[in-house]
């Protein structure tokens, strides 16, 4: 080609017809050699499903579904499943798949060129997926995508229901752990409320009170104590006058009586006496009541014990009328002395026991604030365990429920809503079309670059300015081709017949490629 040489659109087709040759010849063998190579392509068909993703019928607020991933993170783990060497494995011995391949073949190459055939799953959306799978038999494909749907649908059944079981069984030995923990922590409480019993917090109001109780009680028996001892003090007063006095001083006329100290039946009637008047007096809960009414049960004891003694004789004295009532005021005296004793000695015992029942609430008022603080340790770690075992029990209980709806197949299900399809024609019918067609643009862009190379290899001048531009010379004069009628008649008959060979060659090309085509 002339350096620098441009073309006209004019040139550019006369180059082309004058080389047609080179484009007719490549694009007949493009035509022809792309029909054996669509021949050496096998009919391969697809089969597709499409699946459905159904929703938990009942209410997420009456049970909750125990699988919370979505369908797109959900999908690769079940695909995982169904594409195993165990479970792909089956499926080919099932449907005798790839027999040549397994006479050639290892199984693990097998099932690598089986998981390629299978195209999917594909999201449709956010509730659906597609699933196809790829044979050289159409009944085979559609057999195979069957299959493979029904295994999705009982992976995510059984994915579902074991992820379900899991679960329960997970909340069951944590809430066998935490009732565990919560029996020992209520047994520490329990036995720490036994231990300290009286000295809890919620037992202060009843401490105080009853220390209020007894301090009243203690105040009611020092005064009648005090009461008593003025009593006992007149009594001795009257008593040492009646000792000392003649006994012409005391003695009523009429009055006989034996002389003697005073006899138990004798204090037990003046204890009596002294009751009755004392109940004029004071209420019944009264301390000088209560404690006469213990002397008088001891007096009565001693009555009756001295009545079981046998009786001994004695020897009374005859005495004067006067002596001897001065010697009954003596014995009522000494009576109603010992009567006394015996009301300040009840009083006084008492009086102890509700002292030592006072400090004894009082200790307990003192410990409060040490055991209010054991026991907020102890609520504490009580109240946490509690909480879990509360959680978990409510966690359980719904586990149990959404297993349950997993076994009756009411949570999440997969259906099938488009069944696979039985393919009417090839997978990759397209694709030999495009290899046809490629055949046929490649022959011709190879003629095309075959006489781009021609024409850069060429040389010759073909115009005058080839001449100018390379040799740099002014041309004089063109000589032109001198041609007779005949021959210019000749040329122009070798051209038409050159024009039709080409358009025979190409006709031939397309009808035999239409030919094979058709054959397959």
């Amino acid at each position: 080609m002339v350096p620098g040489r441009k073309f006209t659109p004019d040139e550019i087709v006369s180059i082309v017809l004058r080389r047609k040759w080179l484009i007719v010849l490549p694009f007949a063998v493009g035509i022809i050699g792309s029909q054996f190579a669509v021949r050496r392509l096998p009919h391969v068909y697809r089969s597709e499903t499409l699946i459905q993703v159904i929703p938990q019928q009942i209410p997420e607020s009456i049970v909750k579904s125990p699988v919370t991933a979505k369908l797109d993170e959900r999908l690769p783990s079940i695909s995982e499943q169904i594409l195993s060497r165990s479970r792909l494995e089956r499926i080919i011995t099932d449907f005798d798949l790839y027999p040549k391949e397994r006479a050639r073949q290892v199984m693990e190459d097998v099932i690598v060129r089986m998981r390629a055939d299978i195209k999917g799953p594909t999201l449709v959306g956010k509730e659906s997926f597609r699933l196809s799978y790829v044979s050289k038999d159409a009944v085979i494909a559609q057999k195979v995508t069957e299959r493979l749907a029904s295994l999705y649908i009982e992976e995510n059944r059984r994915d579902r229901q074991d992820q379900a079981e899991d679960t329960n069984q997970f909340l069951e030995t944590q809430l066998a752990d935490a009732k565990r923990r919560l029996v020992e922590t209520e047994k520490r409480l329990a036995d720490y409320q036994r231990a300290h019993a009286g000295q809890l917090p919620e037992q202060l109001p009843t401490n105080l009170q009853a220390i209020q109780n007894a301090q009243m009680q203690l105040q009611s028996i020092s005064e009648a104590l005090n009461h008593a001892r003025e009593r006992r003090l007149l009594l001795e007063r009257q008593l040492a006058d009646a000792q000392t006095l003649p006994a012409a001083a005391v003695v009523p006329e009429g009055a006989a009586t034996q002389a003697g100290p005073p006899t138990s039946a004798q204090q037990l009637q003046a204890a009596r006496a002294r009751l009755e008047a004392l109940k004029l007096q004071y209420t019944p809960d009264h301390p000088d009541v209560r404690a006469l009414e213990r002397t008088i049960t001891d007096l009565e004891a001693r009555v009756a014990e001295d009545a079981r003694r046998p009786s001994q004789p004695t020897a009374m004295a005859a005495a004067s009328p006067a002596e001897a009532t001065r010697q009954k005021r003596i014995r009522e005296y000494a009576a109603d002395i010992e009567v006394i004793d015996h009301q300040i000695a009840a009083n006084q015992a008492e009086e102890s026991n509700l002292k030592k029942t006072i400090a004894s609430y009082q200790a307990n008022v003192d410990a409060v604030p040490t055991r209010q603080a054991e026991l907020v340790e102890l609520t504490r770690d009580y109240n946490t365990v509690n909480t879990a075992y509360n959680t978990l029990l409510t966690k359980q209980e719904d586990s149990k429920l959404a297993a349950n709806l997993e076994h009756r197949e009411g949570g999440e299900q997969f259906r099938i809503l488009d069944a696979a399809s039985l393919p009417e024609r090839p997978y990759n019918h397209y694709l030999r079309i495009g290899v046809a067609v490629g055949g046929a643009l490649g022959g011709l862009l190879l003629g095309l670059a075959l006489i781009g190379l021609v024409e850069y290899v060429d040389s010759s001048f073909k115009t005058e300015d080839d001449v100018v531009r390379v040799l740099s010379l002014p041309v004089l004069a063109l000589v032109p081709s001198l041609l007779s009628e005949d021959e210019r008649r000749s040329l122009q008959r070798k051209k038409v017949a050159g024009l039709g060979l080409a358009a025979i060659v190409t006709i031939l090309s397309s009808v035999t490629a239409l030919a094979l085509w058709r054959m397959q």
